[in-house]
């Protein structure tokens, strides 16, 4: 049987995205796009994992989707998905188990929820397993990561443009050293009919 997944997001390219690699790793997943939303699809289905971002609606939205998951019986493993990271106390307090910095790469995050999957599973049955360590961050904020993203797509851009300009004016030279090399056959002949005379 696969595993259910709740993703709770209002960024409906993120959502479908992530929707879409977890469904191609084999999970069952189910959507929501405001925490209104997330809570209601928590209290009529039974998810072994939820998702949700951290700012919807208003800036405590996930942390509503959170308390909810929380309540819910069947205690569904918990993250924290967001671009603008919070430390640990502040996410743990909130209830998460894990905090999901977006971007990541697909391998890391299938990583971070098969440990927290593993975590739940021994929780609900009882077994007492090390649940996963929180995901160091850089240190950098997602403006910061933003900015250094776009700065490098920029420079490449940049680069491009150039490496074709500079492409265009060798071509340009060499048809004008070309033309320069070799007059045009007309004035050729011209030139041998005036020599004769």
């Amino acid at each position: 049987m696969k595993r259910r997944i709740l993703l709770v997001d209002d960024e409906v390219a993120v959502l479908l995205t992530l929707k879409a690699v977890l469904e191609i790793s084999g999970f069952d997943v189910d959507t929501a796009t405001s925490a209104r939303e997330g809570k209601a699809r928590i209290r009529h289905r039974e998810y072994e994992m939820v998702i949700t971002d951290m700012r919807m609606e208003d800036e405590r939205a996930g942390e509503d989707v959170i308390a909810e998951a929380r309540k819910a019986s069947y205690k569904p493993a918990v993250a924290l998905l967001t671009a603008f990271p919070v430390d640990d106390v502040s996410w743990q307090d909130m209830g998460a188990d894990q905090m999901l910095v977006k971007p990541m790469h697909t391998r890391v995050l299938l990583q971070q929820l098969e440990d927290l999957f593993v975590a739940r599973e021994s929780e609900v049955s009882g077994v007492s397993v090390k649940k996963p360590a929180p995901v160091k961050t850089t240190g950098k904020s997602a403006a910061k990561r933003s900015a250094t993203v776009k700065k490098s797509t920029k420079t490449v851009a940049k680069k491009t443009v150039a490496k074709k300009v500079v492409a265009k004016k060798t071509a340009v030279k060499k048809a004008v050293v070309a033309k320069k090399a070799k007059p045009p056959a007309k004035k050729v002949v011209a030139k041998k009919v005036a020599k004769k005379r």
